[in-house]
């Protein structure tokens, strides 16, 4: 499957039926950290025998919660690990980018 497929059908443009990687909400978040004025939620996606690194990261701002998913190449075999690398890759992304990452779709 091309990258730009997997990422539409993770965050709801694809077709839907498919179990592995369709349709990833926040009822498929792992767990939660709040880093410096953020929420990330670790919500690794599961590709046959191993586990992606993703998650989303929000924020509220203004009253409304502004919230954006991101995905990593990286892959663990255990999904302690990957939920551990998720929120580790978002407290990545946050220094990086600050606020800036809100504006954007996908990270």
């Amino acid at each position: 499957m091309a990258l730009g497929k997997l990422i539409k059908s993770i965050f709801g443009a694809g077709s839907g039926g498919d179990d592995s990687a369709a349709g990833k909400s926040s009822q498929d978040v792992e767990a939660t950290e709040e880093y410096q004025g953020f929420t990330i939620e670790a919500a690794p996606i599961k590709e046959g025998g191993q586990f992606r690194t993703a998650g989303f990261i929000s924020k509220e701002v203004d009253g409304t919660t502004k919230r954006a998913p991101f995905i990593r190449a990286d892959n663990s075999t255990d999904k302690t690990q990957a939920i551990s690398h998720s929120l580790s890759k978002g407290k990545q992304i946050i220094d990086e980018q600050g606020d800036r990452l809100l504006d954007r779709e996908m990270l």
